[in-house]
């Protein structure tokens, strides 16, 4: 096994453990904006390192530069989705556990 496979299994390893704590978060947090939270940072994470695994296990520039594109893209749409719903949870009238109101 040479070390570029260890390299892939071990960012592997971590973006699954990422993706893991973002859908606990999902689960386990009181309010909208801290599920957001958790989604966008762990989940983009994740995803960046298991697209570096997937970047090296290829060994090629060219999908390493769509892999980076999707990853970019992704980061970007995450982001936009989280501020809409947001948006949209606050319009709802819906009140987040920081204003003192239990979930």
């Amino acid at each position: 096994m040479s070390w570029t496979d260890l390299a892939v299994l071990a960012l592997l390893g971590a973006g699954l453990a990422f993706y893991g704590a973002g859908s606990l978060g999902l689960l386990r947090f009181p309010d909208t904006a801290s599920r957001l939270h958790a989604l966008t940072k762990a989940d983009n994470l994740g995803l960046g390192l298991v697209a570096l695994a997937a970047a090296l296990h290829w060994d090629s520039l060219a999908v390493a530069a769509k892999i980076a594109l999707v990853w970019l893209f992704a980061v970007i749409a995450a982001g936009i989705t989280s501020q809409l719903l947001a948006r949209q949870a606050r319009l709802d009238g819906t009140r987040s556990h920081q204003d003192g109101v239990q979930p």
